[in-house]
């Protein structure tokens, strides 16, 4: 059997040992902690970032799509050519014949580009009313600057109609 001292010493020994092991690992554990609370930090930041910018992408698409549907009501000059062709065939459509006598651009110095159209519309009294409605409000930025309707010797009626077509200034093309 030990004396007591030497047991107690030991003991002692040991009880320091553990609590100077216990110390050491509970730095290093809180050490550890504090960057584990860190990279949680900057998890939560980066994950709110990604939102921010789905979100723009979300929002920019949807401009995008819009962007697109206003551009349609407006004819650029690549699609003159498409859009007089939906004129004749809505009058072609309602029993009238559309032709057109003149197509001019306005001036780049104006603040607001458009296209100007002369029109001549002849056929049955309702036919050429209706076609000039459906001209009227057709899916464009369409302006009626000015509109004769005149009965021909022949009984055929005769609209004269002049048009401000707003212009793209980019490639859409009309509907």
């Amino acid at each position: 059997m030990r004396p007591p001292l030497t047991t107690v010493g030991i003991s002692l020994t040991l009880l320091v040992v553990a609590l100077g092991g216990y110390v050491f690992a509970r730095t290093v554990v809180d050490a550890e902690s504090a960057s584990v609370a860190e990279l949680g930090s900057q998890i939560d930041v980066q994950s709110k970032n990604a939102h921010r910018i789905a979100s723009a992408r979300a929002a920019l698409a949807e401009l995008a799509g819009d962007e697109a549907t206003v551009q349609s009501y407006f004819v650029g000059a690549a699609g003159v050519v498409a859009f007089i062709n939906d004129l004749q065939s809505r009058g072609q459509a309602l029993g009238a014949t559309v032709d057109v006598e003149s197509v001019a651009a306005t001036t780049a110095r104006e603040a607001r580009p458009a296209l100007l159209l002369a029109l001549t519309i002849k056929g049955p009294f309702d036919s050429v009313m209706r076609t000039v409605g459906s001209i009227e409000y057709a899916p464009y930025d369409i302006s009626i600057t000015g509109l004769t309707l005149a009965l021909d010797a022949t009984d055929v009626w005769r609209a004269s109609m002049n048009l401000s077509v707003g212009s793209a200034t980019s490639t859409a093309s009309p509907r």
